[in-house]
This record gives C-alpha cells, sequence and structure tokens, in this order.
C-alpha cells in the first residue's frame, strides 16, 4: 500500500534535489539547495501519522517539543526535562544569541515559540505611551521603569488559552489563530519562529487546522513538523470535544542544506513503509491536563516500520 502521506515528503525532496537553486544562507555560512511553497496536507482518519519512513524518525522528542510549546517553555532545560534536545545547540551554541543582552544566562531561549503563544505582551495603550513620553520629558526614570513594569506584568495575553475556550463552546470567531511572529520581540529570542502560525476552524463537529512555515530544513525540521501539526489537531479536538478533521500544512522556503545533499540522495533511494498509527490517552481531557501531567508516554505508536536512520548535520 502506498504511503501518500510520505509522498508528499519524498516529492518536494526529489523537486529540492532537481529543480532547487543554491542560495548562501547568512545565518549559517552555508548553502542551502531551496525551492519555494509547497502544500502538505494530512487526514487524521485511522490514526495515521505522517511520520517519515525512509529513516527513523524520533517521534517521543517531537512530541515533546510540541508539549514544551504547549506549556510555554522558555529553557532548553526545560525541553530536555520532558524528553527533548533540540533546543539545547540554539541556546548554547548560537554565537550571535550568547551575545545578546537578553539572554538570561545557560539554556536560555527568550521569548520564542511557545512563550509567544502563551504570553504575548500587548503594545502599550495611547495613555501609556504619554505618560511615558512625559516621565521621559521630566527626566524621571522611576515613572518609565513603573509603567513598562505595569505593562509587563498586566499586558500578557494567552493566545492558546482563547483558542481552547472558544473550540469547546462550539466557538469559531474566524480568529482562533495562535501565532509566534512577535515582530518586536525577534532580538529578545535566540531564534525566529520557523513555523509561526497555526489557525483553527470549525465545520459542524469537525476541527481542521491550518499550519504555516516560513521557513524549513527539510531533511531534519520538517520530520518533526509533519507530525507534531497532526498531534496538536488530535490534542486540540480531544480536549475541546471535537472530531479531528484535517490538517493543511503550509511551506514557503523548502531547502536542503548543501551538507545534506549527498545523504537525501541516499534517503530518496529506500522505499517508504505504510504509514504508523498514533494513540493518544483518551483521559487527556482539559487543557490543564496537556500543562501539569501529560507526557510522552500517553501516546503509543503502532506499526511503525522503517529503514535505518540517517544522521543529518544540524545547522545552527
Amino acid at each position: 500500500m502506498e504511503n501518500f502521506l510520505e509522498k508528499q515528503y519524498l516529492d518536494l525532496c526529489q523537486r529540492i534535489i532537481d529543480e532547487g537553486v543554491m542560495i548562501k544562507n547568512k545565518r549559517t555560512g552555508k548553502g542551502c539547495l531551496t525551492v519555494i511553497n509547497a502544500d502538505f496536507e494530512y487526514d487524521t482518519k485511522d490514526d495515521k501519522l505522517p511520520l517519515i519512513t525512509t529513516r527513523k524518525s524520533f517521534w517521543k522528542a517531537a512530541i515533546a517539543e510540541l508539549l514544551g510549546y504547549l506549556r510555554g517553555y522558555d529553557s532548553a532545560e526545560q525541553f530536555r526535562l520532558i524528553g527533548c534536545n533540540t533546543w539545547n545547540a540554539n541556546a548554547n551554541e548560537n554565537e550571535a544569541w550568547l551575545n545578546n543582552k537578553y539572554r538570561k544566562g545557560t539554556d536560555d531561549i527568550g521569548r520564542v515559540y511557545g512563550v509567544q503563544g502563551r504570553h504575548w505582551r500587548r503594545a502599550p495603550t495611547d495613555l501609556e505611551y504619554s505618560e511615558i513620553s512625559n516621565f521621559i520629558l521630566n527626566n524621571d526614570i522611576k515613572g518609565v521603569e513603573s509603567v513598562i513594569n505595569k505593562i509587563k506584568s498586566e499586558g500578557e495575553y494567552d493566545q492558546l488559552a482563547k483558542i481552547y475556550n472558544n473550540l469547546k463552546n462550539g466557538i469559531d470567531d474566524r480568529g482562533e489563530v495562535m501565532t509566534f511572529w512577535n515582530l518586536g520581540e525577534f532580538e529578545q529570542g535566540c531564534l525566529r519562529p520557523c513555523m509561526h502560525t497555526h489557525t483553527f476552524s470549525i465545520l459542524g463537529d469537525t476541527l481542521h487546522l491550518t499550519s504555516y512555515q516560513r521557513s524549513i530544513d527539510v531533511p531534519l525540521g520538517l520530520v518533526f513538523n509533519m507530525p507534531q501539526t497532526v498531534v496538536l489537531l488530535r490534542l486540540m479536538a480531544q480536549i475541546t470535544g471535537l472530531k479531528a478533521g484535517k490538517v493543511f500544512h503550509k511551506l514557503i522556503n523548502c531547502h536542503i542544506y548543501e551538507d545534506q545533499i549527498e545523504l537525501m540522495k541516499e534517503q530518496l533511494t529506500r522505499e517508504p513503509f505504510e504509514a504508523p498509527r498514533l494513540t493518544i490517552n483518551p483521559n487527556i481531557k482539559t487543557l490543564e491536563d496537556l500543562e501539569t501531567w501529560v507526557t510522552t508516554s500517553d501516546f503509543e505508536l503502532h506499526d511503525y516500520e522503517h529503514h535505518d536512520p540517517i544522521k543529518f548535520p544540524f545547522s545552527v
């Protein structure tokens, strides 16, 4: 039986090899074979998971990372404690971040991903702007600090909680959007978000998800992101009493780094196996459950047959 979920991935990989343009990436200093735009679609029926089988995929780490996002984690240590090591390098080996004044110390990743999803900071009101201006004119530093501290303490917005509360009450206001793309706080994090926005939509009794990704390390990042979107949709459907429908995964800058190309060609010679199934603990019933006690042991993968691992280089 053909694995249509993985076929989308392999077709994109082959397209990059055949049609990609070599672009120099300033951040990493490496060349990237690049194409623009791809659209993936995953149907959650039969509990199928879009997990790569042409090499071993470490699916538990992908789910652990998702749980960290949903909890608003801001430290690589927090991710490690739940079984995910993907943030170690960006937290502690990214030279620009190591020299960033906002970095709080070892393992800090800053205001990225889940921090924005759970603790988005609102902009100052016109009155607050006026107060700050007056304090500055009067050289009142303590006054400026008091307004800023007030905004920090009272001005956070929990995007995920809003979506959860609406969905569990059957509400879709066409704005059930969680975005991590906070332009004003890019310098306060170690990495701009790649998958930056998730939009939830209700049709009848069924919940659908559209996820937008601006930048895709296809050999490494995408194999995490594909199953993460499906798990996110299924979890949100489960805790809001809706049926899980489809994921629409929008990809923009799709690239394979120059030191990954030959390994990808090797992977493309392999025939995929059938997609595995994922079951989720039915006792997960609320957002609070996800925030407190859920672990990767609450997810069980069935019939995962795969080829040998391929160790692709990671670019910081």
